[in-house]
């Protein structure tokens, strides 16, 4: 069966069309995406604008032109946190889902970790043993622990890379007084926040994944050769001195790192960091599937019963 996964996130409107059926793994048949940063369309009262509103559309009918071409039999579309907590996102997707003739879910940020780390379950298999999952969004940050496909304990935070440096860096570079405002931000709610299970873990495998880990992880293999599918903190705190001097014009020039994701590449390692430090963690691995394969993955199972 040929799907249309529909990811409205806070950076992009992504449709990923996979191939997929039950029992099977699901291989991906063709990709489009706009840049979109919803985060820079909220007004004073956190509320999605009307031009931000025209913009999505607009997007959400090219992508699905895309899943017409390619003849998905099914889409699954679903929105996350812009969308999510922007004050009137529920009537943002009411008239998505009229207009274009969708159903369209909104993820809470515990479903995004659960959806995750069932991805990364999937990946790396039983044998990982119990898992910590971090991923780094656009609005969020989500984290889940557990020994199953389902997590015991997961946890969405709001200090995904766009909103964090939409909130708080200014300049360019950034001013050296707005990014320990938010590191320090970063740190205290970390600290509050994560108790428990996830700040026990006892993890077997600590795993990141989604965009902003992948690209720090390519981005310190450059510059330190330890590997891109690992990331290091030590190597982490390293890059972190080196971007925080760049222009967003020199952070898009460096390997791996995209136009659209420079701007926010600082904040998403100053989180990365802040997140590592509090649990003690030297070293995650990054896991290409994400939240998008954890959707195609959940409907399949729901597809068996």
């Amino acid at each position: 069966m040929r799907l249309g996964v529909l990811d409205m996130g806070s950076n992009t409107i992504h449709l990923q069309v996979v191939d997929a059926h039950p029992g099977a793994r699901p291989t991906p048949a063709s990709s489009q995406k706009f840049e979109l940063r919803l985060t820079e369309y909220l007004d004073r009262n956190n509320h999605i604008t009307d031009e931000g509103f025209n913009l999505l559309s607009h997007a959400t009918t090219e992508v699905l032109k895309h899943a017409e071409e390619f003849k998905c039999e099914e889409i699954l579309a679903f929105a996350t946190s812009a969308i999510r907590e922007a004050n009137n996102g529920e009537k943002i997707i009411e008239e998505l889902q009229k207009v274009h003739n969708i159903e369209l879910q909104i993820l809470s940020g515990d479903e995004e970790a659960q959806l995750t780390f069932l991805a990364a379950r999937r990946w790396l298999g039983w044998s990982a043993g119990r898992l910590l999952v971090l991923d780094i969004g656009g609005g969020s940050l989500e984290m889940a622990v557990g020994n199953d496909e389902s997590a015991s304990a997961t946890l969405s935070l709001p200090i995904g890379a766009a909103r964090m440096t939409r909130e708080f860096l200014n300049g360019d570079p950034y001013t050296s007084k707005s990014m320990k405002a938010l590191a320090q931000h970063s740190k205290d709610l970390i600290s509050s926040s994560v108790t428990g299970e996830l700040a026990e873990h006892n993890a077997d495998r600590i795993v990141a994944t989604s965009k902003t880990f992948r690209t720090l992880a390519r981005l310190t293999d450059h510059w330190y050769k330890d590997g891109g599918k690992y990331l290091e903190r030590q190597a982490l705190v390293a890059a972190i001195e080196k971007l925080k001097d760049l222009t967003n014009s020199q952070r898009s020039s460096l390997p791996g790192v995209s136009p659209s994701r420079a701007k926010q590449l600082v904040a998403g390692a100053i989180v990365a960091e802040s997140v590592m430090k509090h649990l003690d963690i030297e070293t995650v691995e990054i896991c290409p599937w994400a939240l998008r394969e954890g959707i195609v993955l959940k409907w399949l199972d729901w597809m068996e019963k």
